[in-house]
């Protein structure tokens, strides 16, 4: 089940081309703030699915193309990432460590920003916005200290994410967390949907051109290690998010450009690059002149 959010933060189901409107069944008040009606039909997945599959008769239905797609999960508890988790990427960036050894940081919640919204470059001279393609595993039954051969019972489904990260040695933290650089979307693909998901292709394009190519048996840190290493340190809750971490090829976007990211089983986003007139920093003071250059 592909499940969306969309309008105003009704949650429906997608059908085809149309968006099913399932809020009700869902248990969802879209004027709830802050909105974590998602996070509850994640947590209550497992009682809610029947009445939700018998609103897929009855539920009035909107074309995808006017639906007005929004994030999935607006309100996580938290956005983990995972740095350096392809070997080609780290051999691109010429970065001496990997995920498995290095763990995980932290992306805010408010960075978050839908399949239709625009990524908003803030008003950098001198600084590169870059892409990065990664696949977003969506936590549904939360919890400690998971075992690696446990993962499959924590995972509620999987989305297309970017995570967006202006170029520089500054705190990664800070140059990632910017409002809009973190599109996911544009749905929750379940679980039981994605026959595989150690082997799925992921493919990201700017305009006409393909610049990221991967499949997620290459990365370094698994899914399962993921999902064990995130809970060794933290409690997961339902409606987190896991970033896996992006493969070779990434690069800059500017004004005007269009991100597509497509990943097998899960879905495709188009995401268009604007630039913005905000979000100038001191930090940023400096043009960022790198000291590596990317390998092949």
């Amino acid at each position: 089940m592909k499940i969306a959010r969309f309008g105003k933060g009704q949650v429906g189901v997608v059908d085809g081309e149309y968006v099913v409107d399932v809020t009700e069944a869902a248990g969802v008040d879209v004027a709830e703030w802050p909105p974590v009606g998602p996070n509850r039909l994640i947590a209550e997945w497992d009682e809610r699915r029947p009445a939700i599959e018998a609103a897929l008769a009855t539920g009035a239905r909107t074309p995808l193309a006017e639906a007005g797609l929004l994030t999935p999960v607006p309100w996580p508890n938290k956005v983990i990432a995972y740095p350096v988790n392809y070997h080609d990427h780290g051999r691109e960036m010429q970065a001496g460590y990997r995920a498995d050894v290095q763990g995980f940081f932290l992306k805010p919640p408010s960075s978050l920003s839908g399949p239709e919204d625009f990524v908003e470059l803030p008003a950098l001279p001198g600084r590169e916005v870059h892409h990065e393609s990664e696949l977003g595993i969506v936590i549904g039954k939360g919890g400690r200290d998971i075992a690696r051969e446990d993962w499959k019972d924590h995972v509620f489904g999987y989305a297309c994410l970017l995570d967006m990260v202006v170029r520089g040695r500054e705190e990664r933290v800070f140059r990632k967390a910017y409002d809009t650089f973190c599109p996911v979307g544009p749905w929750i693909t379940t679980a039981d949907e994605v026959d595989d998901p150690t082997q799925l292709s992921m493919k990201l394009w700017v305009g006409d051109e393909l610049r990221q190519d991967a499949n997620t048996r290459d990365l370094v840190l698994d899914i399962p290690g993921m999902i064990a290493m995130a809970s060794t340190v933290m409690t997961l809750h339902p409606g987190d998010i896991i970033a896996t971490g992006t493969p070779a090829g990434v690069g800059p976007v500017v004004d005007g450009d269009v991100i597509r990211i497509v990943i097998e089983q899960v879905g495709e986003m188009n995401v268009p690059v604007r630039q913005g007139t905000r979000g100038n920093t001191e930090v940023f003071a400096n043009a960022y002149t790198p000291d590596i250059i990317k390998q092949k």
